[in-house]
């Protein structure tokens, strides 16, 4: 297989696993939300205390890795 036949699919991959990691996180972060909207003391809610940053995270490392994968994939088709 050729170089651009690589990077074409290795961007693919990593566009298809961005996307399911950014949704991951907006689950997880519409799940913590609710379960926290439920509760009575709603301090926890208010101030975002104690922090979480996993669903923060899994989203930009979905924007990031989705933009690599782009970027893959266009230089896999116009470099030759």
């Amino acid at each position: 297989m050729s170089t651009q036949v690589w990077s074409i699919v290795l961007g693919s991959f990593f566009i298809i696993v961005s996307v399911g990691f950014y949704f991951w996180g907006r689950k997880e972060s519409r799940a913590y939300e609710e379960s926290l909207i439920n509760r009575y003391d709603l301090r926890e809610f208010i101030e975002h205390t104690p922090e979480r940053p996993e669903p923060g995270a899994l989203k930009i490392g979905g924007v990031i890795g989705a933009v690599l994968g782009i970027g893959l994939v266009f230089a896999g088709i116009f470099l030759r």
